[in-house]
């Protein structure tokens, strides 16, 4: 009977040693992205003195990346640039001054002046428009030439929408989103 208990003991232990580790990994996973988000954050610091600007940096992490965010002052809006031209080069100088430091590729996101919350909505709302239209129609909707991130928005908004399917087609940078009815 004693054998039985410290088998079954043995087994609970190993059903609840992988939840430990699955637990202990998301809390390491999660840490890294605080992290870089640190590591980005002293970074835009830095730069933000340089540049003499005002703003306040706020780090986050959401799905599995970390999230850097600057709000504050006018001219933060000339960190951003056309289209989010300067926004999109300084993400890559961010993004590798922390790989320099951490030794990692990493997804760190950047926004400045909630510039890519708002594009975000834009972005959506074109998205269901071109996915209605092609439902609609039964024509193809092809958008103009976008961003990686534009693109992604874009994809997931069509993909919210019954009845039509997207893809991207194209050459960097001249890539663009298509919008099919389905079938």
């Amino acid at each position: 009977m004693s054998e039985t208990v410290a088998s079954q003991d043995e087994d609970r232990a190993d059903a609840v040693a992988p939840a430990e580790d699955a637990s202990r990994a998301e809390r390491s996973s999660e840490d890294q992205l605080v992290r870089e988000g640190d590591i980005a954050g002293d970074y835009l610091e830095r730069l933000l003195d340089i540049l003499d600007f005002d703003g306040d940096i706020d780090l986050d992490v959401e799905a599995g990346r970390a999230v850097v965010s600057v709000d504050g002052g006018k001219d933060l809006e000339k960190l951003v640039g056309a289209r989010g031209d300067v926004l999109e080069a300084l993400q890559e100088l961010t993004r590798l001054a922390v790989q320099q430091a951490t030794g990692s590729r990493n997804r760190l996101m950047l926004d400045i002046a909630g510039w890519r919350s708002q594009r975000r909505s834009e972005l959506t709302d074109l998205g269901r428009q071109a996915a209605q239209e092609a439902k609609d129609t039964g024509h193809s909707q092809r958008m103009r030439f976008m961003t990686p991130f534009e693109r992604k928005i874009v994809h997931d908004a069509v993909a919210s929408v019954g009845g039509v399917r997207s893809e991207s087609e194209g050459e960097e940078p001249r890539r663009r989103v298509v919008v099919h009815p389905a079938g």
